[in-house]
């Protein structure tokens, strides 16, 4: 072999070996359900079968309550993002709240489909399956757009709509969390399944916090963690190959129900341009901004957002 040959042979051999380095350092396989479930799904958690998949689920409140709270989470998130707002309203109003498909401990759709109208279909199946004719429908961040494309496919099982931070308009983040960003990559998104620095995950955290002080190493314990329930880190990254074909921000205007809009101020991946978008859009809609709060306000200050939400309803 030339001198030529050696030397661009060892530039070459040197990333890679670095980067096998770096995989092997930060190996993490799918963690076993039982062990995810034991810390994560406790009571009062259940498991329920809906369109082939098994779906982590909690329904906690008065049973009598005519027009239950339905709570959806964000993209990598999970139900407990709503802990703080379901504790302090089940006293009242049945709230009930679940991991959407390929996200938390729900399992994965088993078409591979990531598109936002099977995630519609998957939230009317849930609501059929817990006999709930009408809702008020709340999400935040994708759980947000979901919910108010659900209003839109099922207007008459929507009463009210609360978005939190919702996806809908074209995507004109400030800055993307390092875990997003890697699940964009083709190569990385593929070692991402087997390897995933915890740091990655602690990252994205303090990205879309307002206060990153807030970021405990409880809640990086559990995003981490729920991101390692099998399926979930592939799921990631073909449901954001999929989402730009979801943004249609015309149909937005369609929604004539009461809307509630809450948005952090200092959110920098849905910048508050776009509440001030969904206000207008939303002729019945009422927008509240969070100073000092970032992307999921109901995870950083549940007070303020339940606050909101109660004068809403009342």
């Amino acid at each position: 072999m030339s001198w030529y040959a050696s030397v661009l042979a060892a530039l070459i051999a040197a990333p890679l070996l670095a980067l096998a380095l770096v995989v092997a350092a930060n190996w993490e396989p799918d963690r076993p359900l039982a062990q995810l479930e034991a810390r994560w799904a406790q009571a009062p958690s259940v498991f329920v079968q809906v369109q082939g998949m098994r779906v982590h689920l909690r329904d906690e409140g008065p049973r009598d309550d005519p027009l239950p709270l339905v709570l959806l989470h964000g993209t990598s998130s999970s139900l407990h993002t709503w802990d703080g707002c379901t504790n302090a309203l089940k006293p009242t109003r049945r709230v009930i709240r679940f991991d959407l498909p390929g996200i938390g401990l729900t399992e994965p759709p088993p078409d591979a489909n990531y598109g936002i109208e099977r995630y519609v279909r998957f939230v009317a199946a849930m609501l059929d399956a817990l006999g709930v004719p009408r809702c008020v429908l709340a999400g935040n961040s994708f759980g947000g757009q979901v919910a108010w494309e659900t209003a839109l496919a099922h207007p008459a099982r929507v009463d009210k709509l609360i978005l939190v931070d919702a996806a809908g308009y074209p995507f004109q983040p400030q800055s993307i969390p390092l875990g997003f960003r890697i699940a964009r990559i083709p190569l990385l998104n593929r070692l991402m399944e087997r390897s995933l620095p915890r740091r990655v995950i602690e990252s994205s955290l303090r990205n879309v916090y307002a206060d990153p002080g807030k970021v405990s190493p409880q809640l990086v314990d559990r995003y981490f963690e729920l991101t390692l329930h099998q399926g979930n880190r592939r799921a990631l990254a073909r449901r954001l190959a999929q989402a730009p074909a979801d943004i249609r921000p015309g149909r937005i205007a369609e929604l004539k129900l009461p809307t509630l809009i809450l948005w952090g101020a200092q959110d920098r991946l849905l910048p508050a341009a776009d509440a001030d978008s969904f206000h207008r859009a939303i002729g019945a809609s009422r927008l509240i901004v969070f100073d000092r709060l970032g992307h999921v306000p109901q995870e950083e200050d549940p007070a303020a957002t339940v606050a909101a939400v109660m004068q809403f309803l009342s």
